[in-house]
């Protein structure tokens, strides 16, 4: 089997593929970027916290394509469990008939390509829980 990297730090693959962010143990707040310094309260403890896999669409939007050839997407924040997370709607048509706010949804990875080594880049997005 080919190596799959993760295309972001804080995707973790493996059997049951999630999400983990840096919680300031002082108030809670969540980043998924290095922080020196919390951005709402200033403290300066972290600890790594394991992000839930399914909630719901909060804000999206649909991106018509205007390459030929390229698709329709729609990017959206979507609340995990408290934890608000920008990310792709896939695996279901980029429409207002399939995508809406509210809508259940369930974190999934999916390829984005691999290098001539065969090393696969994999991403996360969120698919509709049917």
């Amino acid at each position: 089997m080919a190596q799959q990297i993760p295309m972001v730090d804080y995707l973790v693959l493996g059997d049951s593929p999630h999400l983990v962010a840096d919680e300031c143990t002082n108030c809670g707040a969540r980043f998924f970027d290095r922080r020196n310094a919390c951005a709402s309260c200033g403290g300066t403890s972290f600890g790594r916290v394991d992000i839930a896999t399914e909630g719901e669409v909060r804000a999206f939007t649909i991106v018509t394509a205007f390459m030929p050839g390229a698709d329709n997407y729609v990017p959206a924040v979507v609340d995990l469990g408290g934890t608000s997370v920008r990310g792709q709607i896939i695996n279901t048509p980029a429409d207002a008939d399939h995508v809406s706010l509210g809508m259940k949804v369930r974190l999934t990875t999916y390829s984005i390509g691999a290098d001539t080594a065969g090393t696969e880049a994999i991403n996360y997005g969120f698919e509709p829980v049917n």
